[in-house]
């Protein structure tokens, strides 16, 4: 799977929904329950990050649910993605881009979506054959003012924007002509997870299915 091909399936799956939940589970137990829910309440792209031991796990339990298609986050190594595409992650996300992941990824079929911060970084991803980049961490890097700049310049590049995002400002990301969705870790908090209090996080889901409308 080259790059181009690579970017081209991410590109379909950020333009499915208007947000990207960005998951960290510290119970893979939750990772069933909260996967029907989110599809149920119109999110069906989820982004479980590699951020504890319950990731891959729950990866595995997520990729059982009909109709969702499950991202690996914090992907940083050859060894992380391979790990991912075993348990059944059909996406990647990274904060950035190297050689050796965008090898590995090709060699794993594994569609990746590469974090860059500036307009140097998001032409080397372009140079690499990717258009759909994930825009990280994005209020810090500049949020909606760099966006709109670089579309002028990089009309070609479509974009993620992930990172201080939440339901007070993903709208003024989403009306840019540059940006497909967002990425967010508002809808699953930890302690509506512990609790497991589905019916509050199916709530924010909705919410935020309904942002693009």
């Amino acid at each position: 799977m080259t790059p181009a091909s690579q970017s081209g399936r991410t590109r379909v799956l950020c333009g499915c929904i208007p947000v990207i939940p960005v998951l960290t589970l510290r119970d893979a137990a939750w990772a069933e329950p909260l996967a029907r829910t989110l599809a149920a309440a119109g999110l069906s792209v989820l982004e479980v990050t590699l951020r504890s031991d319950a990731a891959l796990p729950a990866i595995r339990a997520m990729a059982q649910v009909p109709g969702v298609q499950i991202g690996a986050g914090t992907v940083l190594t050859p060894e992380d993605a391979f790990r991912a595409r075993e348990a059944g992650a059909t996406f990647a996300v990274s904060p950035g881009l190297t050689d050796r992941l965008i090898s590995a990824c090709e060699d794993a079929a594994l569609p990746l979506l590469p974090g860059v911060a500036t307009a140097s970084e998001a032409m080397i991803a372009a140079e690499h054959g990717f258009d759909m980049l994930k825009f990280f961490p994005a209020e810090p890097a500049g949020g909606v003012p760099l966006l709109k700049a670089l579309h002028g310049p990089l009309p070609h590049l479509a974009f993620c924007p992930t990172g201080g995002i939440g339901p007070h400002n993903a709208r003024s990301y989403l009306a840019l002509p540059n940006v497909s969705c967002v990425g967010g870790s508002w809808i699953a908090p930890e302690p509506l997870m512990a609790r497991g209090d589905w019916d509050a996080i199916g709530t924010l889901a909705r919410d935020a299915a309904e942002l693009a409308a």
